[in-house]
């Protein structure tokens, strides 16, 4: 009875070390991660846990798992505050990784781009710049002659590991372009249609106009009109390193007109060389049906839309209608 009373003694006692060690938080104030490649062991796991300062005992979390049974999912986790084994478990257990957001909005050039992904902390922009240059064969099936990823880099809001490659990141907003291309049908020259959208997408902000802007676009193509759009010369402005390096710029001077970039619309007919930026869905929408109208102008009003007009003489009097307004 006696032995039997001790053994009971040293079950209470083991319950509740055990106790202790799985439901009383611990872990660290401070940001601290661990990452988990792909096939580590759990005991290797349970090691790294407690090395880094996440768990009590590395034998307690593998007795853990070993009772709760799963699969724990490799990754980079990231804690800032005492938890218990058992949440550290569960978090491994779902696979809640740390990741950083990056944002691209429709109409975010390269450039801006980079900006983004350097801001998340993924490498910097020069780097970023170089490898969508390098990488060109990603798009080779729709544009072979392209000198960097411009255009088709969808935009969207991505989550990425710390760890990422940028060629990684790259890859990743490639393939969004090629789901939304699925999706929306867009065959044919691709090229053509995601240049054209492109321009739509910087002129333009109203979904409904988009359509009538990229018919104008075609008429002017059609008759040989240039195409005289400010985003391009703007564009090409950002290329020769005319700008402050992030793609913003709203000021065109006379030089920028006088440039001889094959991006420069008010110099040289048919669309410029590739895209000047992401297009969203509603842009690549417009350039793959553009509306058919007699329409070879048009100028935003006050209210930020888009009025059109057939005659260079309408066109005067509204854009004259406009400065008024900006003036007022």
């Amino acid at each position: 009875m006696r032995y039997l009373g001790w053994l009971l003694v040293l079950a209470l006692i083991a319950a509740a070390a055990f106790g202790f060690v799985a439901y009383v938080p611990y872990g660290p104030n401070t940001e601290t991660f661990v990452r988990i490649l792909p096939g580590t062991g759990s005991a290797a796991i349970a090691s790294k846990l407690e090395q880094a300062g996440v768990v009590r005992s590395r034998f307690g979390f593998d007795a853990l798992r070993e009772i709760k049974g799963g699969t724990l999912k490799a990754g980079e986790y990231r804690f800032d505050h005492p938890a218990t084994m058992g949440e550290v478990y569960a978090r491994l257990h779902r696979g809640d990784v740390y990741t950083v957001a990056v944002s691209i909005p429709e109409g975010f050039n390269l450039f801006e781009i980079a900006t983004a992904v350097q801001a998340a902390g993924l490498g910097s922009a020069k780097d970023f710049l170089a490898t969508a240059r390098q990488n060109t064969a990603l798009i080779a099936a729709w544009s072979p002659n392209a000198q960097s990823l411009e255009g088709y880099l969808f935009p969207e809001t991505y989550r990425f590991g710390r760890h990422t490659t940028q060629l990684e990141i790259l890859m990743a907003m490639v393939k969004r372009f090629r789901q939304t291309k699925q999706e929306l049908g867009l065959e044919g020259d691709v090229a053509r249609t995601v240049t054209m959208a492109s321009l739509v997408e910087k002129e333009v902000k109203q979904d409904n106009e988009r359509p009538l802007v990229a018919g104008v676009f075609e008429n002017r193509l059609r008759v040989g009109m240039p195409l005289a759009t400010d985003p391009t010369v703007i564009y090409a402005a950002l290329l020769a390193g005319r700008t402050e390096g992030t793609g913003v710029k709203t000021t065109i001077f006379a030089s920028d007109l006088k440039a001889d970039s094959a991006y420069n619309t008010y110099k040289h007919a048919g669309l410029p060389p590739g895209p000047i930026c992401s297009p969203g869905v509603a842009s690549l929408r417009a350039a793959m049906h553009p509306a058919k109208t007699d329409y070879l102008y048009f100028v935003s009003d006050a209210a930020g839309h888009s009025k059109f007009s057939v005659d260079l003489k309408e066109h005067a009097s509204q854009v004259q209608a406009y400065r008024q307004a900006q003036r007022r």
